[in-house]
């Protein structure tokens, strides 16, 4: 029998914990400087950040949160999983830590929770770095990702049958060769059981389908105010296959903010940071020297 792949060697960092209302809210916290702050989306975690952490914590204090329900924060299966309570979650998380001059770098689900901190908060933020990811309600929503809203069918699939974070495993990226073994069981850890799985289940059931559902105002509050943090240094690095967050949410930001600087790879799908962190590191070394006040 093989032995199971040993994803830690890929995450070496220490852990750190913070209570939230008897909840552990779970962050890595590596180096020294000014903070980079990394918000991941469903269903990865702050695995998923672990090259832009190595390469940046010579520099930079790199932190990576883990949602409450996510990765190795506590999973209550009685919470709140919206999109309002992960923003609050994370808003607590930068005052009790007191951060400030924050480089926030955000996919997926993650854009919407962290910009949401940002348009809040926006003195504490000094600039932003966008990957796949979207903050306003969702131009439209993929077949697949819709099939998972039936009401009890979605969730056994989800929970019972793993089928959305095991297939995101090869259908997110672009080059499986980078998915090996270790990376798979890594993304997959903290996902095990149906009771494990719960927030991933709570987002997909989270995505506004119309104007009626209570995460749409959430998002739209978000979108209103994100003109409010053009005038910060933004970058935005887009994996073009990605069949979720796609081209169409980069080119609405650039409405929004005009003067972002824009990187599209066209080999790369949603999982752009797994495809191509290689090219992105030394991108986002350049945005940040070139933008250090």
């Amino acid at each position: 029998m093989l032995a199971p792949a040993d994803w830690r060697k890929l995450y070496p960092f220490a852990s750190h914990t913070l209570d939230l209302d008897g909840q552990r809210y779970h962050y890595v916290d590596e180096g020294a400087g000014k903070p980079m702050l990394f918000v991941h989306g469903n269903p990865t975690w702050s695995f998923y950040w672990r090259n832009l952490i190595t390469a940046f914590r010579g520099t930079h204090r790199t932190l990576a949160v883990d949602h409450i329900g996510c990765g190795l924060s506590d999973k209550p299966q009685n919470y709140e999983y919206t999109l309002e309570q992960h923003i609050e979650n994370l808003t607590r998380f930068l005052e009790r830590l007191d951060l400030h001059n924050i480089t926030l770098a955000v996919h997926d689900w993650g854009g919407a929770i962290g910009l949401g901190a940002a348009v809040r908060q926006p003195e504490r933020f000094e600039r932003l770095i966008l990957f796949n990811t979207g903050a306003f309600p969702p131009p439209y929503v993929p077949w697949r990702i819709a099939a998972l809203r039936f009401p009890v069918l979605g969730n056994a699939a989800m929970r019972g049958l793993n089928l959305f974070a095991r297939p995101a495993i090869t259908m997110a990226t672009e080059k499986p060769e980078r998915m090996t073994p270790e990376v798979a069981a890594g993304l997959l850890a903290p996902y095990d059981s149906w009771t494990n799985r719960v927030a991933i289940a709570r987002f997909v059931q989270d995505i506004p389908l119309s104007s009626r559902h209570p995460t749409y105002e959430t998002l739209k509050q978000i979108e209103r105010q994100l003109p409010e943090l053009g005038h910060k240094p933004i970058q935005m690095i887009w994996g073009a296959k990605d069949w979720c967050f796609t081209l169409q949410c980069m080119k609405q930001f650039q409405t929004y903010w005009p003067e972002a600087e824009s990187h599209q790879f066209d080999d790369c799908g949603h999982y752009v940071v797994e495809d191509a962190y290689e090219r992105i590191i030394p991108l986002v070394e350049s945005f940040l020297q070139r933008t250090a006040t």
